[in-house]
């Protein structure tokens, strides 16, 4: 790996801060970008494709094996503290996300999947450019980048796909039931292109952005943290109820479908027929646990023990009408979006940046997710010659990725940045690395100095 993605400065300084805490030279280093989602949203852990590029914002990890069977975790940013711990006795919080969790994430998927008795000892210096909690997938790219390290310090090797896995798997031990998009993104991510990410089997196909046009991310200074807030969770399950309601009603057997794409795989039919199921399936009105109950005529000991997780025992309603409406729709505007970029029509442009602005409005109004100054960030972005704009990650704060034509790129920067950041003093403080053209980044890798 060269300097460009690294500069030397960044790589220098990282190396000298792991001499003074550790008294050595570092041995590797590894990195893992972060990515923004170009469209697609919540509709990963629901079984459907989606359409992200890596940034060059990434998480780097200097890392020298050491014989004791220690972990010895510290960072550049003093504000996250050291850490350290027996790696034969790994113990991740999940009610409080802190940064180490996320590294210890990584290292115990690794370490379960090869059943290794006695793993090596590291003493890591974390360094990281991806704004956290601003839907940029920092936390995903932290745990990649462990996997990484943990599988190069005790000498083994997997595929891309095989970590992407992995580590999609193991960032569930800290309690975020996710898709798997942020952790394929982060490994199968090449230079220059976006990528069209299919699950059960992974795939990855390369999706040319047309010319002429940059995209702009922008954060809205709204931190979220995915796993410390019941939201994501809790859509993820009103999925799950609607994938059981829709199975019941076509005669499937729902008890043992989980996401929305089985019930589109079993019956065999289109996205849009789906839509059309739904509207003839569900109803808008949220439903009560009793209500689902009936609809699948079981008791409320067998939702709350067989279908219902432990952290939603305490929901009493759920929308899952306009849930499955989102997710269907969305799924459609993925394929749709890397149909237009394949074909490149004249007005490629203005088509993709339809689908984009719909895609906002469906996570704002069926699946909420949505918040105030994200929907404000959109429409100033619009209102400043963005062809398309939508919040972009989870949502309910973090960032959105607009589709800008290049030529208007400056101008575009200068007004958002007056409209949004430069009115509020808070947004102001941080504005450097809250608004940013992006392009297609490459993916995590494992590198010696030079």
């Amino acid at each position: 790996m060269d300097e460009d993605t690294h500069q030397n400065t960044q790589l220098q300084k990282l190396k000298e801060m792991f001499v003074s805490k550790f008294g050595s030279a570092p041995k590797f280093y590894a990195r893992a970008p972060g990515r923004v989602n170009l469209i697609g949203e919540h509709i990963d852990y629901c079984g459907y494709a989606v359409l992200p590029m890596a940034i060059e914002q990434d998480i780097l990890i200097a890392v020298e094996p050491v014989q004791t069977q220690v972990v010895q975790l510290a960072n550049t940013n003093s504000s996250y503290l050291d850490f350290s711990t027996s790696v034969n006795n790994i113990q991740i919080n999940k009610t409080k996300p802190q940064w180490h969790n996320y590294f210890l994430c990584g290292l115990k998927g690794i370490q379960e999947h090869f059943g290794l008795n006695n793993p090596t000892g590291m003493n890591c210096l974390l360094d990281g450019t991806i704004p956290p909690s601003s839907g940029l997938s920092s936390s995903s790219a932290l745990v990649c980048c462990a996997g990484l390290v943990t599988l190069r310090a005790n000498g083994k090797t997997l595929s891309k796909v095989e970590l992407a896995e992995i580590c999609t798997k193991s960032e569930r031990y800290i309690g975020t039931e996710g898709g798997g998009m942020d952790q394929s993104i982060s490994f199968l991510a090449e230079e220059g292109t976006a990528k069209l990410i299919e699950f059960s089997p992974l795939r990855a196909t390369d999706v040319r952005l047309p010319s002429g046009a940059t995209f702009v991310i922008a954060n809205s200074c709204v931190e979220m943290n995915k796993a410390a807030t019941s939201h994501y969770n809790i859509r993820v399950m009103e999925c799950r109820l609607a994938t059981k309601l829709l199975s019941k009603s076509k005669g499937l057997e729902w008890r043992k479908m989980l996401i929305l794409h089985d019930v589109q795989t079993k019956l065999g039919v289109s996205l849009e027929e789906m839509l059309t199921i739904v509207e003839e399936v569900l109803h808008p009105e949220p439903y009560s646990t009793e209500e689902i109950c009936k609809c699948l005529g079981i008791s409320l000991e067998e939702l709350r023990s067989q279908i219902l997780s432990q952290n939603m025992q305490d929901v009493s309603t759920f929308k899952l009408y306009q849930r499955a409406k989102h997710v269907y729709s969305e799924a459609a505007r993925v394929l749709e979006f890397q149909k237009i970029c394949s074909e490149a029509p004249a007005n490629a442009l203005q088509l993709l940046g339809e689908l984009m602005k719909q895609s906002h409005i469906s996570c704002r109004e069926m699946y909420e997710c949505s918040c105030p100054e994200l929907d404000r960030l959109v429409d100033i972005c619009l209102q400043f010659g963005a062809i398309g704009s939508r919040l972009t990650g989870a949502g309910w704060g973090g960032c959105t990725v607009s589709m800008v034509p290049t030529d208007k790129l400056n101008t575009f920067l200068k007004n958002v940045k007056k409209a949004y950041y430069q009115k509020d003093g808070q947004r102001l403080a941080v504005e450097n690395n809250s608004l940013f053209a992006t392009k297609p980044g490459r993916g995590a890798l494992v590198f010696v100095e030079a």
